[in-house]
């Protein structure tokens, strides 16, 4: 009943729902930003008014539809509305990431077309302005802080706030052009493209229609039961579609109020500012905060860490079975309440996470110890699986159903289905239209029954119907003895230690598994400084020598819990290297949603990981590295390679 109501009520846009909510919530809060140490607010209305007069502001630019407009920085109010301005002409807003260097930038701009950017900062137009010769189609600039701008060519550079000045100005010329735009959309209108991640080549250009976006967000909003009250934190990247999906289509579709933090740097002051009830984050987020609590604990007096770690044992043990509504003995739902009150109730205010009522994590797998952490704190953290191409959602965990083994059952529309190689389908009305200007892709990835293939590798539980993901399925692999090689399995567990940033599980089609680490620089930093050990540089903390005998005690803790599970007993790990630098996206060999790009690493690595696999005890190695004003350099290190020691597969122990 409520599907069709969108459909029957002329919901069918995202300004259609703006609308709606000035209507119904007017005067509720739409959007907060702190700025110069204080929270602004906008409400629906307000923020009607700020679109609006953007809108027109276009309308005097210019703008077609279908043109697209490219939106670059951070989270901003005033970055999120350009998105349903550009809409409200029928453009189709294409947002980029901000730490996007200029020829990622360039590539986007070109390859979309785009007439018109609109830019935070002097930074931002920078980028912009550098490849501007590069591209014939971009017409003008549109900038929101005015610093550092004032003697630039303002030929085709304007001001946000002038051009909603210019809009409200000549709003009786334009404003029956816009309406009249307005009028002709409907739920098949392109609302969004967003670039995929990149992983294994040139991102692509993802069209999404208002049918997947609000499909999707109604859905997944009734399956959590989001509420207008309900408030989130937008500090992902406006580029990628989780932010977009929760930022634009669920907060349109349910009413509730986006936060945008002042600056990455203040983003966990204002998370326990803000206090929210919905939250996501990917597992990195996750992982770097547990670092952080570690971190404290260790300088903490021998009482508190006693403290800690008696309370947190005991939440390990019934915390989860009390977040799922588990009967739990009368003994121990009273030794939980005191921890409540001496550890868990604070490490909560902390975090930020008093008030969540629903979290979710997603992008990469989370590692089980990370996970069963923060449920058993009581934070309902659950995991999703979903893709760019999904509108996100293609699996959630329901309530009373929530396990670190799984990705949950097929969302609220979706069907799924697994192929003969295991490979996971999915079809919903959240499935995209297409790949702008790559047709091959697009039929290489959706059939002409909208079965999409995820390109990763599961299986469903009979009875449960939950979905169990292995690995991509490209990484899956067999040993050389015919062992299944799933280096994301590995990868995870590696990654719960404080002391482990990332790591690169190689294997396949060989006869043992090797591994790069990258060490937490926060985490073994502060050990180094509470043991009084010097260090000028990553590079000279990765190598010495306390740091890898700890590091070989993590991975041979790893091979023994491996060792447990006797499908994945072949993915131990014999011989690893700590990486004389850290994997970095400006260097390629990550996405910029942080996702290790495998074969670029095996192929600049090359060397290396020859190494690991022809008994070496060490390798000398020049490493290209890009800084961060662009300008490229090289790094030179020897680095030791280690043997770690391996368990016998349990079942065979057994026996």
């Amino acid at each position: 009943m409520t599907a069709n109501l969108a459909t029957t009520s002329g919901v069918t846009t995202i300004p259609a729902l703006l609308a709606r909510n000035v209507a119904e919530y007017g005067a509720a809060p739409a959007y907060r930003e702190k700025e110069f140490g204080i929270w602004q607010s906008w409400t629906w209305a307000e923020t009607a008014k700020e679109i609006e007069a953007l809108a027109l502001g276009f309308m005097t630019l210019g703008v077609n539809e279908g043109d697209h407009i490219a939106i670059i920085g951070r989270n901003r109010p005033y970055l999120y509305w350009s998105m349903v301005a550009a809409q409200m002409c029928g453009a189709v807003p294409v947002p980029l990431y901000q730490d996007a260097v200029a020829d990622e930038i360039a590539y986007v701009l070109d390859h979309c077309g785009a007439r018109f950017v609109i830019a935070q900062d002097q930074e931002q137009v920078d980028k912009v302005v550098d490849v501007q010769g590069q591209l014939s189609g971009l017409d003008h600039t549109v900038y929101l802080d005015p610093r550092g701008l004032r003697k630039y060519d303002h030929e085709k550079l304007t001001r946000f706030q002038t051009l909603q000045e210019n809009g409200l100005a000549a709003r009786a010329e334009h404003e029956p052009e816009l309406q009249a735009r307005m009028a002709r959309h409907d739920y098949d209108t392109t609302c969004v493209m967003l670039y995929t991640s990149g992983t294994t080549g040139r991102p692509k250009g993802v069209v999404l229609s208002n049918r997947n976006v609000i499909e999707t967000s109604k859905n997944s909003s009734e399956f959590d039961d989001l509420r207008p009250g309900d408030e989130i934190l937008a500090y992902l990247p406006m580029a990628w579609v989780g932010d977009f999906i929760f930022s634009i289509g669920q907060a349109y579709w349910t009413g509730f109020c986006v936060n945008c933090p002042e600056s990455p740097d203040t983003m966990h002051s204002d998370l326990r500012e803000i206090g929210p009830t919905y939250y996501f984050a990917p597992p990195r987020v996750f992982e770097n905060q547990l670092t952080n609590v570690m971190i404290r604990m260790e300088d903490a007096g021998k009482f508190k860490q006693w403290l800690f770690h008696h309370f947190m044992a005991h939440a390990k043990k019934v915390g989860p079975d009390l977040l799922d509504g588990k009967d739990v003995g009368f003994g121990d739902k009273l030794k939980y309440k005191l921890g409540e009150l001496m550890v868990y109730g604070p490490l909560k205010n902390t975090l930020g996470f008093s008030r969540v009522r629903v979290g979710y994590t997603a992008g990469e797998a989370i590692g089980p110890e990370i996970f069963d952490f923060y449920r058993s704190l009581g934070i309902n953290l659950k995991q999703l699986y979903g893709q760019t191409e999904a509108c996100v959602f293609i699996t959630q965990q329901p309530d009373g159903e929530v396990r670190s083994d799984t990705v949950g059952v097929a969302s609220p529309g979706v069907e799924l289905k697994i192929a003969e190689n295991g490979e996971v389908f999915y079809r919903s009305p959240g499935v995209f239209v297409e790949y702008f200007k790559n047709a091959e892709s697009t039929a290489d990835t959706k059939d002409a029954e909208g079965w999409v293939a995820t390109g990763d590798a599961g299986f469903i539980e009979e009875g449960s119907g939950h979905l169990r993901i292995i690995d991509r399925a490209k990484d899956v692999g067999k040993m050389s003895d015919g062992a299944l090689f799933a280096p994301k399995y590995v990868e995870n567990k590696l990654k719960f230690f404080p002391n482990i940033l990332e790591t690169v599980v190689f294997g396949n089609a060989r006869d043992k598994c090797a591994a790069f680490i990258n060490i937490d620089l926060t985490a073994v930093g502060n050990w180094a400084e509470r043991n009084n050990i010097a260090y000028s540089s990553y590079q000279e903390l990765a190598g010495h020598p306390q740091v890898l005998a700890t590091i070989q005690g993590h991975v041979e803790e790893v091979n023994a819990s491996v060792a447990e599970d006797p499908m994945l007993a072949g993915c131990q790990i014999h011989r690893f290297l700590v990486l004389h630098k850290q994997l970095d996206a400006d260097d390629g060999e990550l996405t910029r949603t942080l996702k290790v790009r495998r074969r670029i690493i095996e192929e600049k690595y090359a060397d290396l990981i020859a190494a690991l696999y022809d008994g070496s005890s060490s390798v000398s190695t020049e490493t290209e590295v890009t800084y961060e004003d662009g300008r490229k350099g090289s790094i030179k290190a020897t680095l030791e390679l280690r043997d770690a020691k391996v368990f016998a597969p349990v079942a065979v122990a057994a026996e």
